[in-house]
């Protein structure tokens, strides 16, 4: 039985509106959230008002035992409050994220360094030369310029030493970054080169949307190392801690799966029922989290080893994320990265060893 389930029957005995729950707890501004709880609904079928802070935000739908609220885009993390006629609900607290930067083109998670530094990608139409391919926002949130000559710049992984790699799924390779912005060819012909993750024996993975997931090894022979459905738009791809390695392809269906390939290349349905699943990240305790939409709800969904689902931030528009130092997460939707202080501890490359 669900929360909503259970306060159906629940009366309120002192008339006072009376909050709950707040579902989920975390999200960006301009995301709708489900307050749960008692008498929300004033008489004769008027709106409640709902408070983010000092902000109100505005009622998409209202019942005695439920309001789905959108988050104001000015709202900071803090307390939600209901009133009707005067009379104002307890607090319950909600988790909103900052938006760090603008006028970007991302399609997939932003990337971070060992010092905190985010790395991001203007990505431009297909064919599109840019002017910036990857741009810097150092701890300070200042945006520079980092990387000007790869073109479709698509996805980012770093190995132990810290060097940075990036796809193009324009030319179909794979390149090599130093810290100082220099590239070298890393891989070719990797057919529509999307997502890249390296393992804990940093083998990389290449997925080519068409079909096939690459597995390029230290000495940089390239294996086919399974294939799945193709994708319309790209492959996401996420190592887990025992070596599997999960990946997304959304489709033209609105139920897609999350796949788990083990380390032979057997590829299994690690989760089925998302829409346009992208960008992922795994926890500590190796629970896995997706940009897609769950149940109606876009935003970032948190799927448990176990392979229960339920939407962990909402928002509209995430195409990725990234777990970043101090138990907080740096979302990235189609043109800009927000913060999130949230109580998550992401895993990095060396948790996998």
């Amino acid at each position: 039985m669900t929360l909503s389930d259970r306060l159906l029957g629940k009366k309120n005995v002192n008339g006072h509106p009376r909050i709950e729950a707040v579902s989920p707890s975390a999200a960006l501004p301009g995301g709708e959230v489900r307050i749960l709880g008692s008498g929300l609904r004033p008489p004769e079928l008027q709106r409640p008002r709902v408070r983010f802070g000092d902000i109100e935000g505005s009622i998409v739908i209202s019942a005695d035992d439920f309001v789905i609220a959108k988050v104001p885009q000015e709202a900071a993390s803090g307390s939600v409050v209901v009133s009707i006629d005067g009379q104002s609900s307890n607090s319950q607290q909600i988790k909103v994220a900052t938006t760090i930067a603008e006028n970007l083109h991302l399609v997939t998670n932003p990337a971070l360094d060992a010092e905190g530094n985010i790395f991001v990608t203007f990505s431009g139409s297909r064919g599109e030369k840019v002017a910036v391919s990857i741009f810097k926002i150092d701890t300070n949130y200042n945006v520079k310029p980092f990387l000007v000559d790869v073109m479709n710049a698509t996805a980012i992984a770093s190995d132990r030493a810290g060097q940075m790699y990036v796809s193009s799924r324009f030319d179909g390779a794979v390149y090599k970054v130093a810290p100082n912005g220099t590239m070298s060819s890393y891989a070719e012909s990797m057919g529509v080169a999307t997502g890249i993750a390296f393992d804990k024996h940093e083998n990389l993975y290449v997925g080519d949307r068409s079909g096939t997931i690459f597995k390029i090894a230290r000495d940089r022979q390239i294996f086919v190392f399974a294939t799945i459905e193709p994708s319309v738009s790209a492959y996401h791809l996420a190592t887990g801690p025992e070596g599997d390695l999960f990946v997304t392809g959304p489709t033209t269906s609105s139920f897609d799966s999350v796949y788990k390939i083990d380390p032979h290349g057997a590829v299994s349905v690690f989760f089925r029922g998302l829409g346009r699943p992208q960008g992922m990240a795994l926890d500590r305790d190796g629970n896995l989290y997706v940009a897609a939409s769950f149940a109606g709800k876009r935003g970032i969904v948190k799927i448990t080893r176990d392979g229960n689902a339920s939407l962990a931030v909402a928002g509209s528009g995430l195409v990725g994320l990234a777990f970043a130092p101090g138990r907080s997460a740096i979302l990235a939707t189609t043109n800009a990265v927000h913060h999130l202080a949230w109580d998550v501890q992401g895993q990095s490359l060396i948790d996998l060893s």
